[in-house]
């Protein structure tokens, strides 16, 4: 099978170069693709038949204050009604890098790969911790919450999230980074609300992209299989952190660290492909080292990996931020696999990608059992983070690292812009 064939919501097509498209696609690149194609299909479509029943409801045309589910019992007892429908496709989207998961250790098994299923077992257990123990347990106490509505913020949220996923897609930020600023200063949303919705996003963004990503080999499933036990576990402690712990300290720090990581970046700024790495041992013995199509260079572009102890700490504080914050850390991701692990810079947005929706899934559950996924908000930006993320997996293959680089750092400085006036309190 062509490797560019439609398989994702949005996979690249084009002239077949020989060298770049004879490289056999694994089955379990072909089935994980199909796991997130069919996982953001499933629900997007519920979300939308549940948006179309709330907009065509009486009172849609009319600024409202509306109870949410936020527990499954909830869910199941307002059903069939348009929140509760709403909330079902959200829950379809959380599920699907949990299911992704699942689905892989039964790929690496039929492979033989014990190393690798147990890695993707353990992740599985982190994810399911959070969800089914720690998620009810801390979403015990929490009050019913209500939200007033305006139709019109209804559509400028979903336009807004359009643009976030196709810039988030591209440079492997995950959208959430720039949802959360629009909801909360645009429209005034609760900050809690504000994260809820953009974890949702962050997932959009991840399955979105990454079911293309990963079909046409763009993405290293194995750095992002390994990398995400220390993703999950971060995840995990940041949302349990998050209800308890002055974040100020966490946001100056993080800002600081992310202007600072301009330096390295700028070093490189003109490279298109990294120079020659030696791998370390852990890259030796997971075999981390692979290969991607560059159609603009027009030929296999092989690489290895180093560093890969360093980079494995850089993920847990990036999933610690993204539990915390609910941006997704694409930021800190791409900057560990770039400058510390030395992959090449569209395979380190692309791998990004492909695990900012376990990171997020990661925290999930915590912050619907604790009512901050509210539907009239959180469906719109999955939705719009859908579609701009799908535009930015048909561009990235005809875009060059370098091109790529110099749109992430500019974007570097304004997230950590952004964490330093949050500090300050002027966001």
């Amino acid at each position: 099978m062509h490797v560019t064939e439609v398989i994702g919501l949005a996979t690249p097509t084009g002239p077949r170069i020989p060298g770049i498209h004879d490289q056999k696609v694994t089955d379990t690149e072909v089935l994980i693709s199909h796991v997130l194609r069919t996982g953001v299909v499933v629900s997007g479509v519920v979300l939308v038949a549940g948006l179309f029943d709330y907009v065509l409801s009486p009172g849609f045309h009319q600024a409202v204050e509306s109870a949410y589910p936020r527990t499954l019992p909830a869910v199941a007892r307002m059903f069939p009604s348009p929140l509760s429908l709403i909330s079902v496709g959200l829950l379809l989207l959380l599920l699907t890098p949990i299911i992704r998961v699942a689905v892989s250790i039964l790929a690496f098994a039929a492979e033989h790969d014990r190393a690798y299923v147990a890695i993707t077992a353990a992740v599985l257990a982190v994810l399911l911790f959070s969800v089914l123990v720690l998620g009810p347990i801390l979403g015990r106490h929490a009050h019913e919450l209500l939200l007033g509505h305006r139709p019109d913020e209804f559509f400028l949220i979903f336009g807004g999230s359009i643009l976030a996923g196709f810039v988030g897609s591209l440079v492997g930020l995950g959208g959430g980074v720039f949802v959360v600023p629009l909801l909360t200063i645009v429209f005034g949303i609760p900050i809690q609300d504000a994260i809820g919705a953009s974890i949702v996003s962050v997932i959009a963004t991840s399955s979105g992209a990454a079911a293309a990503y990963v079909r046409d080999r763009m993405s290293n499933l194995r750095v992002g299989m390994f990398l995400e036990i220390a993703t999950s576990v971060g995840a995990v402690s940041g949302a349990v952190l998050a209800a308890v712990v002055n974040d100020r300290f966490l946001f100056i720090t993080f800002g600081l660290v992310l202007i600072l990581s301009v330096i390295p970046l700028l070093r490189d700024l003109g490279q298109e492909v990294p120079e020659p790495v030696t791998p370390d041992r852990l890259s030796r013995l997971l075999r981390l080292g692979s290969s991607y199509p560059d159609e603009r260079l027009g030929r296999e572009v092989a690489y290895q990996v180093t560093g890969v102890p360093v980079g494995l700490g850089m993920m847990y504080v990036a999933g610690a931020i993204s539990g915390l914050l609910g941006i997704g850390s694409g930021t800190f991701k791409v900057l560990a696999m770039d400058t510390a692990m030395r992959l090449p810079m569209k395979v380190s947005t692309t791998t990004s990608n492909f695990m900012i929706g376990v990171t997020a899934a990661a925290s999930a559950g915590i912050y619907f059992e604790r009512g901050h996924m509210n539907p009239l908000i959180a469906a719109p930006v999955a939705l719009g983070v859908l579609l701009g993320a799908s535009s930015g997996a048909i561009a990235l293959p005809h875009m060059t690292n370098v091109w790529v680089r110099k749109l992430f750092l500019p974007l570097i400085v304004a997230v950590g812009a952004e964490m330093l006036l949050r500090a300050m309190g002027v966001l």
